[in-house]
């Protein structure tokens, strides 16, 4: 075993598993010490599961050795963020209420994992229940390329676990950006299907209306693979769509050529900073490069739609903590306390306002894609910001507006989008950008971040 095993893309994984060149116990075995070693000092895990992992790799090893193979995932060590109900399992959300919660049954998700032969190392921390912070007596994952610097929220765990070494792919969740964020801050790629692509039944809700649950892993064919097998009506959570879900590998390497890539130069770099506006335009030559058609466009305006999304999410996340809040409020960081207040007493009129104003975005933002195939847009407009500046956010509203401009927009229409490791800081931390895709074209945005990464080797960086 080479030491760089555990930096190897899960495709690849894979590939060497299927042909007995690894075998799953030692692979999982591998991470698991790893996790044991190192993951101490960055807090990725709320909970190991090591001895069901354990379990679950002899059983992918002896079905592999028959050569009854499942998928792209049969017996690749993945984990998932601490919202995804395991059976038997402390799923906490994040929360100190639900850290003695063990769940009956298995979220839609973690069922399709198992179904597929992966093998579940443990829960990934995450803030308190999906919302901006970590909870007080909770540590935050700390970054590993810098510990000074974000590791993003929501799904911080997932994109350090990911990023160093200490699963192969994982899953997040992504209300407001919670899993590009955390893909940018942490160097790792991020796909946010479209809204009801991924069932969301067994899952904690932040906002029902906003949350899409996607995979985090090395690579856009990493992600497909995760994708792939996650994706999917589900019975159990009827707002899931219908339509089947495709190979998502199978058109890997048509590229880019003959795309049509929207650019809004003016929307990419209003109130951006100089870093990111150099990558993002760097990773923009490099689309061009490969065959795509550039085309200018001018994306709606988003100020509004993105001072709708938290009055629209505070009551969606009053609905979710009805159970628990105001009941148990002294058990609630300031945070997530502070976020839910108001969505208790919103106005019916207020809120279908909000309702109407979504409505017609989504609209704008469809007829926007008749004329392109992609979008391409910065992940974040502040280049991978530290902890101490994030401090402040509460505070600085010009500050927060600016470092969800490129997410929550998507959230508020459902598109799907994957985010891309596209640079470096000079503190030596990842820089990223975005595609952004038409309902249901995730394979669309998969073939093009397959090309862009073929192209370059930012993704294959690793913290040292």
């Amino acid at each position: 075993m080479t030491s760089e095993l555990h930096y190897l893309e899960l495709t690849e994984l894979a590939r060497r598993i299927h042909a007995r060149e690894i075998s799953p116990v030692e692979a999982t075995t591998a991470q698991l010490a790893r996790i044991e070693k190192l993951d101490g000092q960055f807090k990725s895990y709320a909970y190991v599961m090591a001895e069901a992992a354990l379990v679950q790799a002899r059983a992918a090893e002896a079905e592999i050795m028959r050569g009854e193979i499942r998928g792209p995932l049969h017996g690749v060590p993945i984990a998932v963020k601490d919202l995804c109900w395991t059976r038997g399992v402390p799923t906490a959300a994040g929360m100190t209420i639900y850290r003695d919660f063990r769940p009956t049954e298995d979220a839609t998700v973690v069922r399709k994992l198992h179904a597929a032969g992966a093998i579940i190392l443990g829960k990934l921390q995450l803030t308190e229940g999906a919302w901006a912070e970590h909870h007080p007596e909770i540590p935050a994952p700390v970054n590993p390329w810098n510990a000074a610097h974000w590791s993003g929220a929501s799904s911080s765990g997932s994109g350090v676990a990911t990023a160093a070494g200490f699963c192969y792919g994982s899953l997040g969740s992504d209300t407001g950006g919670s899993i590009r964020f955390p893909s940018a801050a942490n160097g790792v790629t991020g796909l946010k299907p479209t809204w009801g692509r991924v069932s969301r039944y067994g899952v904690f809700e932040l906002a029902a209306t906003l949350d899409h649950i996607g995979p985090m892993a090395r690579s856009a064919a990493d992600c497909g693979a995760m994708l792939g097998v996650i994706a999917g009506s589900d019975p159990n959570d009827p707002t899931s769509v219908l339509d089947l879900v495709p190979n998502y590998l199978a058109g890997m390497a048509r590229g880019l050529r003959g795309l049509r890539v929207g650019v809004d130069h003016a929307w990419n770099t209003t109130r951006v900073d100089a870093v990111t506006i150099a990558a993002v335009t760097a990773a923009l030559a490099t689309v061009r490069d490969l065959g795509a058609e550039i085309r200018e466009v001018t994306f709606p305006e988003v100020s509004q739609i993105i001072a709708d999304w938290f009055p629209l999410c505070s009551v969606q996340t009053a609905v979710a903590h009805e159970a628990t809040y105001p009941a148990r409020k002294s058990e609630y960081g300031p945070a997530l306390s502070s976020f839910i207040e108001p969505g208790r007493v919103l106005s019916g009129i207020d809120y279908q306002k909000i309702i109407l104003r979504r409505a017609s975005f989504r609209g704008r933002v469809a007829a926007l894609f008749q004329g392109i195939d992609l979008l391409l847009v910065p992940a974040q407009s502040l280049a991978s910001p530290t902890t101490a500046q994030l401090a402040r956010l509460g505070e600085d509203t010009e500050m927060l507006n600016a470092l969800v401009r490129y997410t929550m927009p998507f959230n508020m229409t459902g598109s799907p989008t994957i985010t891309l490791p596209c640079g470096f800081t000079g503190a030596g931390t990842p820089l990223a950008f975005q595609f952004v895709g038409r309902d249901l074209e995730e394979e669309m945005l998969l073939r093009a971040g397959h090309a862009y990464q073929s192209a370059t080797d930012w993704h294959r960086k690793h913290p040292t």
